[in-house]
Protein backbone atom coordinates (compact mmCIF):
# COMPACT_ATOMS: atom_id res chain seq x y z
CA UNK A 1 0.00 0.00 0.00
CA UNK A 2 1.28 3.12 -0.82
CA UNK A 3 2.00 5.17 2.14
CA UNK A 4 2.50 9.02 0.74
CA UNK A 5 -0.28 8.08 -2.66
CA UNK A 6 -0.39 11.05 -5.29
CA UNK A 7 -3.03 13.61 -5.20
CA UNK A 8 -4.78 15.18 -8.37
CA UNK A 9 -5.81 18.49 -8.16
CA UNK A 10 -9.27 19.03 -10.79
CA UNK A 11 -11.71 22.16 -10.51
CA UNK A 12 -14.87 21.28 -12.04
CA UNK A 13 -17.27 24.49 -12.24
CA UNK A 14 -21.02 24.44 -13.92
CA UNK A 15 -22.28 27.89 -12.96
CA UNK A 16 -23.04 27.81 -9.53
CA UNK A 17 -22.31 24.13 -8.78
CA UNK A 18 -18.36 23.66 -7.95
CA UNK A 19 -16.16 20.69 -6.88
CA UNK A 20 -12.88 20.86 -6.35
CA UNK A 21 -10.40 17.86 -5.98
CA UNK A 22 -7.06 18.17 -4.09
CA UNK A 23 -7.92 19.27 -0.54
CA UNK A 24 -10.07 17.04 0.94
CA UNK A 25 -12.10 13.89 -0.37
CA UNK A 26 -15.51 14.48 -2.22
CA UNK A 27 -18.44 12.12 -0.92
CA UNK A 28 -21.23 11.08 -3.86
CA UNK A 29 -24.58 10.62 -2.38
CA UNK A 30 -26.48 7.47 -4.07
CA UNK A 31 -29.73 8.12 -5.73
CA UNK A 32 -31.14 5.36 -7.04
CA UNK A 33 -34.69 6.04 -8.74
CA UNK A 34 -35.06 2.12 -9.53
CA UNK A 35 -37.12 -0.56 -8.47
CA UNK A 36 -35.05 -3.41 -7.72
CA UNK A 37 -31.85 -1.56 -7.08
CA UNK A 38 -29.75 -4.58 -4.71
CA UNK A 39 -30.06 -1.97 -1.05
CA UNK A 40 -32.42 0.95 -1.54
CA UNK A 41 -35.03 0.08 -4.58
CA UNK A 42 -38.45 1.12 -4.86
CA UNK A 43 -37.39 4.19 -2.04
CA UNK A 44 -37.28 7.10 -4.23
CA UNK A 45 -39.25 6.17 -7.24
CA UNK A 46 -41.48 9.20 -6.91
CA UNK A 47 -39.87 12.69 -7.62
CA UNK A 48 -40.44 14.35 -4.47
CA UNK A 49 -38.86 11.55 -2.23
CA UNK A 50 -36.11 11.92 -4.74
CA UNK A 51 -35.66 15.22 -4.61
CA UNK A 52 -35.72 15.32 -0.74
CA UNK A 53 -33.15 12.61 -0.38
CA UNK A 54 -30.76 14.40 -2.67
CA UNK A 55 -31.52 17.29 -0.90
CA UNK A 56 -30.84 15.25 2.91
CA UNK A 57 -27.63 13.84 1.54
CA UNK A 58 -26.05 17.24 0.78
CA UNK A 59 -26.95 18.50 4.32
CA UNK A 60 -25.04 15.49 5.35
CA UNK A 61 -22.13 16.01 3.90
CA UNK A 62 -22.23 15.03 0.15
CA UNK A 63 -20.20 17.02 -2.39
CA UNK A 64 -22.63 15.81 -5.27
CA UNK A 65 -25.66 13.43 -6.58
CA UNK A 66 -25.28 10.27 -8.66
CA UNK A 67 -28.83 9.72 -10.21
CA UNK A 68 -29.29 6.08 -11.76
CA UNK A 69 -32.00 4.56 -13.31
CA UNK A 70 -30.75 1.11 -14.24
CA UNK A 71 -29.97 -1.21 -11.39
CA UNK A 72 -26.46 -2.96 -12.33
CA UNK A 73 -26.59 -5.61 -9.53
CA UNK A 74 -26.35 -9.06 -10.97
CA UNK A 75 -29.44 -10.53 -12.61
CA UNK A 76 -31.23 -7.21 -13.17
CA UNK A 77 -33.28 -6.25 -15.76
CA UNK A 78 -31.84 -4.85 -18.60
CA UNK A 79 -33.95 -1.16 -18.87
CA UNK A 80 -34.33 0.34 -22.34
CA UNK A 81 -33.26 4.34 -22.62
CA UNK A 82 -36.75 5.46 -22.91
CA UNK A 83 -37.94 3.54 -19.23
CA UNK A 84 -34.39 4.96 -17.93
CA UNK A 85 -34.58 8.49 -19.16
CA UNK A 86 -38.35 8.35 -17.71
CA UNK A 87 -37.24 7.65 -14.06
CA UNK A 88 -34.13 10.40 -13.92
CA UNK A 89 -35.12 13.15 -16.38
CA UNK A 90 -37.92 14.50 -13.92
CA UNK A 91 -35.39 14.51 -10.92
CA UNK A 92 -32.40 15.78 -12.51
CA UNK A 93 -35.18 18.77 -13.64
CA UNK A 94 -36.67 18.93 -10.11
CA UNK A 95 -33.06 19.11 -8.36
CA UNK A 96 -32.39 21.65 -11.25
CA UNK A 97 -34.98 23.81 -10.17
CA UNK A 98 -35.07 23.14 -6.44
CA UNK A 99 -31.23 22.93 -5.26
CA UNK A 100 -29.40 23.91 -8.58
CA UNK A 101 -26.36 24.24 -6.37
CA UNK A 102 -25.91 20.52 -6.25
CA UNK A 103 -23.45 18.93 -8.87
CA UNK A 104 -25.54 16.02 -10.49
CA UNK A 105 -23.58 12.99 -11.66
CA UNK A 106 -25.96 10.32 -14.29
CA UNK A 107 -25.36 6.80 -13.66
CA UNK A 108 -25.59 5.22 -17.07
CA UNK A 109 -23.57 3.39 -20.10
CA UNK A 110 -25.91 4.59 -22.70
CA UNK A 111 -24.60 7.47 -24.40
CA UNK A 112 -28.21 9.04 -25.46
CA UNK A 113 -29.51 8.85 -21.67
CA UNK A 114 -26.05 10.47 -21.03
CA UNK A 115 -26.82 13.52 -23.54
CA UNK A 116 -30.07 14.02 -22.01
CA UNK A 117 -29.45 13.82 -18.99
CA UNK A 118 -26.54 16.46 -19.34
CA UNK A 119 -28.48 18.68 -21.85
CA UNK A 120 -31.11 18.19 -18.67
CA UNK A 121 -28.55 20.07 -16.19
CA UNK A 122 -26.57 17.06 -14.88
CA UNK A 123 -23.01 17.47 -15.26
CA UNK A 124 -20.98 14.32 -14.71
CA UNK A 125 -21.32 11.05 -16.91
CA UNK A 126 -20.55 7.93 -14.28
CA UNK A 127 -20.07 5.17 -17.12
CA UNK A 128 -20.06 1.01 -15.18
CA UNK A 129 -19.00 -0.04 -18.75
CA UNK A 130 -16.00 2.12 -18.49
CA UNK A 131 -17.13 3.65 -22.14
CA UNK A 132 -17.01 0.34 -23.54
CA UNK A 133 -20.99 -0.98 -24.00
CA UNK A 134 -21.96 2.42 -25.96
CA UNK A 135 -19.50 3.39 -28.93
CA UNK A 136 -21.06 6.50 -28.79
CA UNK A 137 -20.33 7.36 -25.06
CA UNK A 138 -16.81 8.35 -25.04
CA UNK A 139 -17.74 11.03 -28.06
CA UNK A 140 -20.99 12.44 -26.26
CA UNK A 141 -18.63 13.24 -23.04
CA UNK A 142 -16.15 14.61 -25.33
CA UNK A 143 -18.74 16.68 -27.07
CA UNK A 144 -20.38 17.70 -24.15
CA UNK A 145 -17.24 18.49 -22.15
CA UNK A 146 -18.15 17.06 -19.11
CA UNK A 147 -16.36 14.59 -16.81
CA UNK A 148 -16.29 10.95 -17.46
CA UNK A 149 -16.56 8.47 -14.86
CA UNK A 150 -14.84 4.96 -16.57
CA UNK A 151 -15.66 2.08 -14.24
CA UNK A 152 -13.87 -1.21 -14.54
CA UNK A 153 -15.93 -4.16 -15.95
CA UNK A 154 -15.71 -6.68 -18.47
CA UNK A 155 -17.90 -9.72 -19.74
CA UNK A 156 -16.67 -12.32 -17.94
CA UNK A 157 -14.45 -13.29 -15.28
CA UNK A 158 -11.87 -15.14 -17.38
CA UNK A 159 -8.65 -13.11 -15.70
CA UNK A 160 -5.14 -14.28 -16.36
CA UNK A 161 -3.42 -12.25 -14.43
CA UNK A 162 -5.81 -10.24 -12.32
CA UNK A 163 -4.38 -6.72 -11.09
CA UNK A 164 -2.45 -6.70 -14.24
CA UNK A 165 -5.67 -7.72 -16.35
CA UNK A 166 -8.05 -4.89 -14.35
CA UNK A 167 -4.88 -2.33 -15.28
CA UNK A 168 -5.23 -2.76 -18.88
CA UNK A 169 -9.20 -2.88 -18.55
CA UNK A 170 -8.79 0.43 -17.43
CA UNK A 171 -6.03 1.77 -20.06
CA UNK A 172 -8.24 0.34 -22.85
CA UNK A 173 -11.25 2.61 -21.30
CA UNK A 174 -8.88 5.63 -21.36
CA UNK A 175 -7.84 4.73 -24.36
CA UNK A 176 -11.36 5.18 -26.11
CA UNK A 177 -11.53 8.19 -23.83
CA UNK A 178 -8.67 10.26 -25.45
CA UNK A 179 -9.01 8.83 -28.59
CA UNK A 180 -12.86 10.68 -28.61
CA UNK A 181 -11.61 13.47 -27.34
CA UNK A 182 -12.09 13.52 -24.12
CA UNK A 183 -9.53 15.63 -21.92
CA UNK A 184 -7.45 14.29 -20.20
CA UNK A 185 -8.24 16.01 -16.75
CA UNK A 186 -11.59 15.01 -17.43
CA UNK A 187 -11.36 11.59 -16.90
CA UNK A 188 -12.05 9.35 -13.42
CA UNK A 189 -11.44 6.35 -12.75
CA UNK A 190 -13.15 3.27 -10.64
CA UNK A 191 -11.91 0.11 -10.29
CA UNK A 192 -15.33 -1.35 -10.28
CA UNK A 193 -15.39 -3.42 -6.90
CA UNK A 194 -17.89 -5.41 -7.12
CA UNK A 195 -18.10 -6.15 -10.54
CA UNK A 196 -17.37 -9.28 -12.12
CA UNK A 197 -15.11 -10.11 -9.11
CA UNK A 198 -15.67 -12.79 -6.49
CA UNK A 199 -14.74 -12.24 -2.73
CA UNK A 200 -11.17 -13.10 -2.97
CA UNK A 201 -10.42 -10.87 -6.11
CA UNK A 202 -12.12 -7.67 -4.82
CA UNK A 203 -10.12 -7.82 -1.63
CA UNK A 204 -6.88 -8.37 -3.12
CA UNK A 205 -8.19 -5.14 -5.57
CA UNK A 206 -9.25 -2.99 -2.13
CA UNK A 207 -5.12 -3.48 -1.30
CA UNK A 208 -3.98 -2.75 -4.41
CA UNK A 209 -6.04 0.74 -5.17
CA UNK A 210 -2.43 2.38 -4.55
CA UNK A 211 -1.98 0.58 -8.66
CA UNK A 212 -4.74 2.61 -9.95
CA UNK A 213 -3.63 5.76 -8.33
CA UNK A 214 -0.54 5.90 -9.97
CA UNK A 215 -2.32 5.43 -13.43
CA UNK A 216 -2.43 9.15 -13.73
CA UNK A 217 -6.25 9.93 -12.84
CA UNK A 218 -8.49 10.33 -9.79
CA UNK A 219 -9.94 7.65 -8.05
CA UNK A 220 -13.66 7.15 -7.21
CA UNK A 221 -13.79 4.29 -4.78
CA UNK A 222 -17.71 2.66 -4.97
CA UNK A 223 -17.96 -0.26 -2.13
CA UNK A 224 -21.30 1.12 -0.41
CA UNK A 225 -22.68 -2.05 1.00
CA UNK A 226 -21.93 -4.35 -1.32
CA UNK A 227 -21.82 -8.07 -1.01
CA UNK A 228 -17.87 -8.61 -0.54
CA UNK A 229 -18.86 -6.74 2.37
CA UNK A 230 -21.49 -8.13 3.68
CA UNK A 231 -19.75 -11.65 2.92
CA UNK A 232 -16.97 -11.24 4.86
CA UNK A 233 -18.64 -9.78 7.85
CA UNK A 234 -21.87 -12.34 7.78
CA UNK A 235 -24.14 -9.08 7.54
CA UNK A 236 -27.76 -7.94 5.31
CA UNK A 237 -26.78 -4.64 3.10
CA UNK A 238 -28.78 -2.45 5.77
CA UNK A 239 -26.10 -3.20 8.29
CA UNK A 240 -22.97 -2.97 6.39
CA UNK A 241 -22.00 0.26 7.64
CA UNK A 242 -18.44 -0.40 9.71
CA UNK A 243 -17.32 -2.40 6.68
CA UNK A 244 -18.32 0.60 4.09
CA UNK A 245 -15.98 3.07 6.55
CA UNK A 246 -13.04 0.03 6.88
CA UNK A 247 -12.99 0.32 2.92
CA UNK A 248 -13.47 4.19 2.14
CA UNK A 249 -11.23 4.83 4.99
CA UNK A 250 -8.82 2.16 3.39
CA UNK A 251 -9.20 3.31 0.09
CA UNK A 252 -8.63 6.88 1.19
CA UNK A 253 -5.50 6.14 2.64
CA UNK A 254 -4.14 4.63 -0.97
CA UNK A 255 -5.33 7.80 -2.70
CA UNK A 256 -8.76 7.36 -3.47
CA UNK A 257 -10.57 11.07 -3.89
CA UNK A 258 -14.23 10.53 -4.45
CA UNK A 259 -16.14 7.57 -2.26
CA UNK A 260 -19.87 6.93 -3.31
CA UNK A 261 -21.85 6.08 -0.45
CA UNK A 262 -25.31 5.11 0.55
CA UNK A 263 -24.90 6.70 4.52
CA UNK A 264 -23.65 9.72 4.00
CA UNK A 265 -23.78 11.29 7.20
CA UNK A 266 -21.36 8.86 9.13
CA UNK A 267 -19.69 8.11 6.62
CA UNK A 268 -18.67 11.98 5.97
CA UNK A 269 -17.23 11.53 9.31
CA UNK A 270 -15.03 8.92 8.12
CA UNK A 271 -13.52 11.05 5.69
CA UNK A 272 -12.96 13.84 7.26
CA UNK A 273 -10.87 12.18 9.89
CA UNK A 274 -8.94 10.62 7.56
CA UNK A 275 -8.53 13.31 5.10
CA UNK A 276 -7.28 15.32 8.25
CA UNK A 277 -4.34 12.16 8.64
CA UNK A 278 -3.70 12.29 5.01
CA UNK A 279 -3.77 15.95 4.36
CA UNK A 280 -0.75 16.10 6.85
CA UNK A 281 1.48 14.03 5.32
CA UNK A 282 4.88 16.19 4.63
CA UNK A 283 5.65 13.48 2.16
CA UNK A 284 1.89 14.00 -0.13
CA UNK A 285 2.32 13.80 -3.96
CA UNK A 286 0.09 16.41 -5.76
CA UNK A 287 -0.01 16.15 -9.35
Amino acid sequence: MTLTPVIYERNYAWGPAELKLGTRTLIMGILNVTPDSFSDGGRYNSVERAVAHAIQMMEDGADLIDIGGESTRPGSDIVGADEELSRIIPVIEALRQQAPHIPISVDTYKADVARQAIQAGAHIINDVWGAKADPEMARTAAELGCPLILMHNRQERDYTNYLVDVVRNLEESIQIALEAGVHPDQIILDPGIGFVKDLNENLVLMSSLGLLNEMGYPVLLATSRKRFIQNTLQVQADDALEGTAATVAFGIAQGCQMVRVHDVKPIRRTVDMCDAMLYASPGLRRK
